[in-house]
């Protein structure tokens, strides 16, 4: 589960990385030493800004240590494929072309129509395909049909993955995919009373209803059994026959050849493990990537969780459910890292009193964990990314995601602080608060504290947000009750966790925040972003359907509901333009607690009407006018809504066929990066 925080950023700069941490993020010493200059931010087109990161500590490591992550960086790569092919069954094939396109073009790069292809592409690859990797429409190319014949005619087209077609035969087939919003238009589909499945243009299914997929995992599930698998995890389902049946994503199955070299550098990531946990875990993974099996996958988990102790870690396999509007299929993902060793004291004071937000939750106490387990959490330093969380990456990730393991055995939680840091220094940049802050007071609160806020809010997110609360016994887990609203549901319930707590007296005496002003800073922030700034991301005339969006409005929205009789906050217009005024924050926060009880209800009986009229009627549709309002404000902003990263890269120095040393290279340009990979980490047919 993760907390996903898209950045708004407008300026270029290059600083060196440590001189944007907070002071309580690196010892004097440390922050004195002469790190990489990197670059942040480093291109901007369409509703994108690509940025930098670099990767302190990564020189201190051990050659040991270097040897684990380049063979994990490897093995994280490896799967690259899988991701473009799970969101759309032609990506590859539209990768592959665009890729000739690119490296063989002939033609005039200087024309309009070229530079328009470019921006496409560029989309393409930041988006891992087709669809959007936010609102999961089509991306429409900006040049026609036409001007693709032209492309491919002045191109090696003996390179493009055709079919034995002709140009022409390619152009017509690929008009409709391309260029026709009405075709696959939605990677993901999460309209009520909809086939999901059938409305939903991933590659997660072929051939079956919604209905039918409810009713084979049905069949599959042990009923009042908590702990057995994420059934369906690591599936495509498809109709063969006549049958519903599962296509397994496996050495030897689907995927086969990706998987098998995610396995071959897995298998010698075990030989240099940092110690024997670890090189368990490692192997566990590399079992179950051969065997497809879920049990196999459980004991990985199980390992994985208890595995605190060494400096380098990760997180590989099919993890998140958002690309599937059934919430069971796993996004390939990988994140490479190692634990910042200062700043983690800040997030282990949170984790190590987990029980006294468990008990001092303003959730039924029947839904409180008695003994809170195994909960670990730390600042991690990204090493690299790949799939689902790059090049647009989450800041913060709590797994696994099964709930009997988390309630059982743990969970670790992570805080990806130099992917913060990016993120904080671009932000630095942005005139928005300017813009869209109510009042001078609130913007300088947010200026001062919000960073901060942000972090701790990500904490607590993570750390006691998805940990919190239990199911009731024999309720099956949400994503079988809740069903396409799941993740909304639990995405707004860790978020409540956070702002109930984050104006708590406790965190000050904690020593994680200076003053209870932070958390009033995360307040502002918040209403602000849920209830308008986010509005940006969709176009005119949408309404919401990303999971992480209708969490925002729907929390935001309940609570400006709720609190009107009081006037908790307040919408003013000023000079014709509107903005929100919080006023009263010691209610707001007895509002957020209301709405976490509440949700966290929903979820521990399994409550499917009630959570689908809380997202329906707070988290989907938009105020049209007040839409067109922030489209209109921030256009002289020039703010890109969406921020993603172009990785650094592993290197290693041999000695014959021994590794010496292992270098970080931090990359200059994300097109290049993009075509580097098509070359390097392509590992699957163009149609599976």
């Amino acid at each position: 589960m993760r907390n996903i925080f898209i950045q708004l950023a407008t300026a270029t700069g290059i600083i060196t990385m440590l001189s944007c941490n907070q002071p309580s993020r690196q010892e004097e010493q440390k922050s004195q030493e002469t790190k990489p200059e990197v670059e942040i931010i480093a291109d901007r087109f369409a509703d994108l800004q690509i940025l930098r990161y670099a990767i302190p500590g990564f020189e201190e490591l051990s050659l040991r240590q270097k040897q684990l992550a380049y063979y994990l960086y490897m093995a994280g790569m490896s799967g690259r494929d899988i991701f473009f092919d799970q969101k759309y069954r032609y990506n590859l094939q539209i990768r592959k072309t665009i890729e000739t396109i690119l490296e063989t073009y002939q033609g005039d790069k200087n024309d309009s129509n070229y530079k328009s292809f470019v921006i496409y592409a560029k989309q393409f690859f930041f988006s891992n395909g087709i669809h959007h990797h936010y609102s999961a429409d089509k991306i429409i190319p900006g040049f026609s049909p036409d001007y693709l014949a032209t492309l491919l005619s002045n191109s090696d087209f003996s390179k493009v993955p055709s079919e034995g077609k002709s140009v022409s035969e390619f152009v017509e087939f690929l008009t409709p995919v391309l260029f026709d919003p009405a075709v696959d238009g939605k990677c993901v589909s999460l309209a009520a009373n909809t086939d999901n499945v059938k409305a939903s243009a991933n590659n997660l299914y072929e051939g079956v209803t919604q209905k039918e997929v409810e009713d084979y995992y049905q069949s599959k599930t042990i009923h009042g059994v908590k702990e057995q698998p994420a059934w369906g995890l690591n599936t495509k389902v498809v109709k063969e026959n006549g049958k519903v049946t599962e296509k397994v994503w496996k050495s030897g199955g689907m995927y086969g050849a990706a998987i098998d070299q995610i396995v071959f550098w897995l298998d010698k990531a075990a030989t240099v493990a940092e110690n024997e946990i670890q090189k368990q875990t490692i192997e566990a993974l590399s079992k179950y990537y051969k065997s497809g099996d879920l049990k196999d996958y459980d004991d990985y988990c199980i390992l994985w969780v208890k595995d605190t102790a060494s400096r380098i870690d990760f997180a590989n396999g099919f993890i998140e459910v958002y690309l599937d509007p059934m919430h069971r299929k796993g996004a390939y993902e990988a994140v490479l890292s190692m634990k910042d060793l200062e700043a983690t004291k800040r997030i282990d004071a949170i984790a190590k009193q987990a029980q006294w937000f468990e008990d001092n939750s303003s959730i039924l106490p029947e839904h409180k964990k008695k003994n809170v387990t195994g909960i670990s959490a730390k600042v991690i330093t990204v090493i690299n990314e790949c799939g689902d969380a790059a090049p647009s990456t989450p800041i913060g990730i709590n797994l696994p995601n099964q709930e009997w393991i988390r309630e059982t055995a743990g969970s670790k939680s992570v805080s990806l602080g130099n992917i913060v840091e990016s993120y904080n220094f671009a932000k630095a940049k942005s005139p928005m608060i300017d813009e869209f802050g109510e009042s001078a007071e609130v913007i300088e609160r947010v200026k001062k504290y919000g960073a901060l806020a942000a972090d701790l809010h990500t904490d607590m997110h993570e750390v006691i947000g998805h940990a919190s609360g239990v199911i009731n016994k024999g309720v099956a887990s949400p994503d079988i009750t809740l069903k396409n609203y799941a993740s909304t549901l639990e995405e707004a319930r860790a978020d409540l966790v956070a702002l109930y707590f984050i104006t708590d007296q406790k965190l000050v005496d904690l020593g994680v925040m200076p003053t209870t002003d932070v958390g009033r800073a995360e307040y502002d922030s918040y209403i602000l972003n849920g209830l308008m700034t986010q509005l940006y991301r969709i176009k005119p005339g949408d309404n919401l359907e990303e999971s992480h969006m209708r969490n925002r409005q729907l929390v935001a929205g309940w609570v400006f509901e709720k609190g009107k009789a009081d006037s908790v906050i307040e919408r003013i217009s000023r000079n014709g333009k509107t903005y929100f005024r919080i006023n009263d924050y010691s209610k707001l926060r007895t509002l957020f607690g209301n709405l976490l009880r509440e949700i966290q209800r929903i979820k521990s009986e399994g409550d499917f009407e009630a959570g689908k009229n809380l997202v329906e009627d707070y988290g989907v549709i938009v105020d049209q006018q007040l839409l067109n309002e922030v489209h209109e404000r921030f256009k002289p902003l020039n703010i890109a809504p969406y921020s993603g990263f172009i990785q650094p890269e592993l290197i290693p120095v041999m000695d014959g066929e021994n590794i010496t040393d292992v270098k970080v290279v931090y990359n200059q340009d994300f097109l290049t990066q993009m075509l580097e990979y098509g070359k390097k980490f392509a590992f699957l047919p163009v149609r599976n």
